[in-house]
């Protein structure tokens, strides 16, 4: 039986008692942790197809440990510039065994605010709006006619150059 599940923005396929290294999580070593959004299961050729994600099914991991990644080169050059910039980078991740993929636990529904909101609706009616006398708008003044822009006069000819004989 294996899952495809969303981790932190990437999608894993995973099985039971997997170790998976993953983004790094906000949760301590040794915590448990769940995931929804399950996006496909296999149970033994009975494939489930989320749209997106399956209603009801998570997935249950343990986390392992925190470490940073294998260190990855950034090299930049600009040939016959002399320009060279060599960096360094190593990303943060964790490291979960998956436990369980199993149904998750009905939600219970939250209690409904009824209660609360028929006092509320009561004050609004003991309130009613007062009703001010609507302002006459002044008549709307016509927008003037816009006239042709006005044409640049002629240019001046230039008189003949005298020479010289």
């Amino acid at each position: 039986m294996y899952a495809i599940v969303e981790i932190a923005g990437h999608q894993y396929k995973v099985e039971k008692d997997q170790q998976v290294f993953v983004n790094r999580l906000d949760a301590e070593e040794g915590k448990k942790v769940k995931f929804d959004r399950v996006l496909l299961v296999d149970k033994g050729g009975d494939v489930t197809v989320g749209a997106p994600a399956i209603d009801g099914m998570a997935v249950h991991a343990v986390v392992e440990r925190h470490l940073k990644g294998d260190k990855v080169l950034v090299f930049k050059k600009k040939r016959r510039k002399g320009y060279q910039k060599l960096n360094g980078f190593r990303a943060s991740l964790t490291e979960i065994k998956i436990t369980d993929i199993k149904k998750a636990a009905a939600k219970k529904a939250a209690p409904k605010k009824d209660a609360e909101a028929a006092p509320a609706k009561e004050a609004a009616a003991k309130k009613p709006a007062a009703k001010k006398p609507a302002a006459k708008k002044p008549a709307a003044k016509k927008p003037a006619a816009k006239k042709p822009a006005a044409k640049k006069p002629a240019a001046k000819k230039a008189a003949p150059k005298k020479t010289e004989e």
